[in-house]
């Protein structure tokens, strides 16, 4: 059974930090990639950061280069998401999901933003609220 667990959400003030992990099971992870998306209350999901746990390569959306790494231990089966200078408009459930192979493509050197619906393993969110 494919299983994925988020940890690590909480309360924060802004500019603090918190570091969110993601436990997988049930799949063999080196095969797969990893990301991390969000969803605020009454907003729409937004990808935030993805690795692939082949080849290492990462992606960050806009609002959180630089602020936030994505990481992988392939050996713990486990991917972290080390959130810094956090901000208000940060706050959202945080979701980890995977899908099979690399999220970026090899073939069309695509290097864009994964779609949601490509993604078919998901855990079931943390909670992540950052007070100004």
């Amino acid at each position: 059974e494919v299983q994925l667990v988020e940890s690590g959400g909480g309360l924060v003030q802004a500019g603090g930090s918190l570091r969110l992990s993601c436990a997988a099971s049930g799949f063999t992870f080196d095969d797969y990639s990893i990301g991390w998306f969000r969803q605020a209350s009454g907003k729409g999901q937004e990808g935030v950061a993805f690795i692939s746990n082949g080849d290492n390569r990462t992606y960050y959306a806009d609002p959180v280069k630089g602020r936030f790494t994505i990481s992988s231990n392939n050996a713990k089966n486990t991917v972290t998401l080390q959130m810094n200078s956090l901000k208000p408009e940060d706050t959202a459930v945080y979701f980890c999901a995977a899908r099979p192979g690399l999220w970026w493509d090899p073939v069309t050197y695509y290097t864009g933003p994964p779609r949601a619906t490509s993604f078919d393993y998901w855990g079931p969110g943390t909670q992540v609220t950052v007070s100004s």
